[in-house]
């Protein structure tokens, strides 16, 4: 079996996995988040879903995550899944640490890991776009980030939606090849709702007093693995598609 064979069926596993029924977890974030999402006046959910437009619209179109990695339009699918694979043990690190330290400091430094969170989520996946060929300077690749991530974080009806968009790719992002009207026509409220649902439950546990720091470090740890999968499984859907085409 040639590399690119074990690789279609890791994918496949993948995709079956991404539809399994919800286990504890997920029912648990649920019910959490729904709970929270009652208790939150509107005054800060708005804070929240602002603070969360701001960041992904700089993703979108500010150059802040342009990285400096070149991007690695010549490398072989195994070459990049194994640089990938290097490049997430680096971000795993800084997760881990940035939710250690701000679970030791309690509810005030954990409202500080909600947005640093996402920006070390975005930095990951706009280097893991260079890493497997994508370009992030067009418009197209950052959209088609954004779309990864609310994959990753987002309930089975969308999950599905997001999933059938990133494996027609090569289609749809003839139509994201400028900013036009993106951002603006965007559901700001669903996203911030569905990515606190996915975390919530795990977050909360990192403001309790005396576990703040380990249930910190494990929240990061399992969020930003659930991105990675997602992650590395959409760009290897990509490579497998446009591999084939040349």
């Amino acid at each position: 079996m040639n590399y690119e064979h074990k690789v279609q069926r890791e994918v496949a596993d993948w995709e079956q996995k991404l539809f399994k029924p919800p286990g504890w977890m997920e029912k648990a974030s649920k019910t959490v988040g729904s709970r929270i999402n009652h208790l939150i006046p509107p005054k800060v959910q708005n804070v929240i879903t602002t603070t969360i437009r701001s960041i992904v619209r700089t993703a979108l179109f500010g150059a802040e995550y342009t990285p400096r990695r070149p991007v690695q339009s010549t490398m072989d699918l195994e070459a990049a899944d194994q640089e990938a694979k290097d490049l997430f043990a680096l971000y795993h690190k800084i997760a881990v640490a940035e939710g250690a330290g701000t679970g030791a400091g309690g509810i005030i430094l954990g409202m500080v890991d909600f947005p640093a969170l996402i920006a070390i989520k975005m930095k990951f996946l706009f280097e893991l776009a260079h890493v497997y060929g994508y370009d992030t300077k067009h418009f197209s690749e950052r959209v088609f980030i954004l779309k990864v991530f609310q994959m990753t974080f987002s309930g089975p009806d969308n999950r599905a939606m997001l999933l059938d968009s990133i494996k027609n790719w090569h289609i749809e992002k003839e139509q994201w090849l400028s900013d036009t009207e993106y951002s603006r026509t965007m559901d700001w409220e669903t996203f911030q709702i569905e990515y606190r649902d996915a975390i919530d439950f795990r977050k909360m546990l990192q403001m309790l007093p005396g576990i703040g720091a380990i249930a910190g470090a494990w929240a990061n740890y399992t969020i930003l693995e659930e991105l990675r999968e997602s992650a590395m499984n959409a760009y290897r859907l990509r490579r497998l598609h446009d591999d084939f085409e040349v």
